[in-house]
């Protein structure tokens, strides 16, 4: 059967569902196609899951280093099968939320795989939905005057080595291990492979991690990733940056599995192996051939409000080749709908959405790197405040870290701020108000945060880089 729509949302995640909300709001008539659970990737197999896991690393932390405070709790032990069921809850808790929130905006969900079609007797325009179910119900077809791609990412295989789940293994399947490896093997040290190296050495295991750049996190401030490097380094990890895996000398047998590395003459052996080698749009066999849509890179090509070559279809989050970011997402999403609708959103650069890596250490990034700055700016200002000068961060019982602010001395502009320590993702939303009424490094400073906080060293690194430094 065919149905009309204002707006048609291929994909159920986060961009997807709040896209389509958003349009329901505006009282678009809203359809969802999505072929498995609302909510995405983020909320069952990325960010809620693992953060979930990783408060429970870091609960077990601090159970040990309760005699620090003056607490005796004995020795803990870690179950992952029961810290699996926790994250499990949560999920289905915020999932059923997610569900609710669809269902009260009175949008139509389809349960199947949508595919685009060309011009046909449907519409003359391309951007008719196929809706293809797993059972044996005939397909529907969706004519929308208006369509959101929302297709997500899926996690990139490196030619060579076949994922088994079992042995080798990608994030999805990490989240919904019961039992914990003894020992592992992630390759790839971008954030994905950061966050789990922590979760895994948290919890006692012993974890290899290979990166064939030079540095771990390679898209972020090179002086934060060092840092981040030594820290892993110190809590026991074993760290090879400018290192690659040769997918030929994988050998697995019942109890381990181990690869060489393709440039130096190394050996790993673990009871798994983890890939984390970013992720990649999904654009296959959904029928972007039908259209004039344009792939770079396998991304779908965009303009500032997501559209694509065919002005009625818009891409936003993992697909569009944009930050890999729920938020991000969320962002495109709103931007989409408010174009859709007739307004003028505000815009913002890919620069301007924050970064985060979280785990024992965390990381919270937002603007331009240091390189990038002294790139495309004459004169630029460079301080740093050591998380050792906040009381508060003594207090925790964590004082490593520092946070970096980087300013266009010429016109005193905030143009990066990028910092490491215990829970600093937390801060970040504070320096992003900041940036998005263009605030200054005086702004900043002058800017009055309570003692004893973590955030006093946003104020701090700012007084700083007005030459008022205070401590640190």
């Amino acid at each position: 059967m065919a149905f009309e729509y204002d707006v048609v949302v291929l994909g159920g995640g986060t961009g997807g569902y709040v896209a389509a909300v958003r349009a329901a709001q505006y009282g678009l008539k809203t359809a969802i196609v999505e072929k498995d659970k609302l909510g995405g990737t983020c909320l069952h197999k990325g960010c809620i899951p693992t953060k979930a896991l990783l408060k429970s690393a870091e609960v077990f932390g601090m159970v040990q280093s309760a005699s620090d405070f003056g607490v005796e709790a004995g020795q803990p032990s870690f179950y992952m099968d029961q810290a699996i069921e926790r994250k499990d809850k949560i999920v289905e808790t915020l999932h059923q939320g997610v569900k609710g929130l669809v269902a009260t905006a009175k949008i139509d969900i389809y349960d199947g795989f949508g595919r685009i079609l060309g011009p046909s007797i449907f519409s003359p325009m391309a951007g008719s939905i196929s809706v293809e179910y797993d059972d044996n119900r005939e397909n529907d077809v969706l004519v929308p005057k208006n369509v959101i791609i929302a297709s997500g990412s899926s996690p990139n295989p490196i030619p060579g080595i076949a994922i088994d789940g079992e042995k080798v293994i990608t994030s999805d399947h990490a989240v919904n291990m019961e039992k914990l490896p003894a020992s592992i093997i992630i390759v790839g040290g971008g954030v994905i492979g950061v966050e789990w190296a922590s979760f895994y050495q948290s919890v006692g295991v012993d974890v290899t991690l290979v990166e064939a750049a030079e540095n771990i996190l390679p898209n972020m401030d090179k002086e934060i990733a060092k840092e981040m490097s030594k820290y892993l380094k110190r809590r026991g990890v074993k760290l090879h940056t400018s290192t690659s895996v040769e997918p030929a000398s994988l050998t697995t047998t019942n109890s381990s599995i181990s690869i060489k590395s393709s440039d130096k003459e190394l050996e790993w052996t673990a009871d798994q192996l983890l890939i984390s080698v970013g992720r990649k749009a999904n654009v296959g066999n959904m029928g972007i051939d039908n259209t004039d849509i344009q792939l770079n890179n396998n991304h779908i090509d965009v303009n500032d409000f997501f559209q694509t070559k065919e002005s009625h279809i818009y891409a936003i989050g993992d697909v569009n080749g944009g930050k890999q970011l729920a938020h991000a997402a969320t962002y495109e999403a709103n931007v989409a709908v408010e174009h859709i609708v007739g307004n003028l959103p505000t815009l913002i650069p890919q620069t301007d959405i924050p970064a985060c890596v979280y785990g024992e250490m965390e990381i919270a990034a937002i603007g331009l790197t240091e390189s990038e700055a002294r790139e495309q700016y004459n004169n630029v200002k460079i301080t740093k405040t050591s998380m050792q000068a906040i009381g508060k961060a003594h207090v925790n019982g964590n004082s490593a870290g520092f946070a970096k602010i980087i300013i266009d001395q010429d016109t005193d502009d905030l143009i990066g701020f990028h910092i490491i320590g215990k829970g600093v993702t937390e801060l970040i939303g504070q320096v992003s108000l900041a940036k998005y009424f263009d605030g200054s490094g005086l702004e900043m400073s002058e800017a009055v945060n309570p003692h004893p906080s973590i955030s006093e060293i946003i104020s701090e690194v700012a007084l700083a880089a007005e030459g008022r430094k205070l401590h640190g």
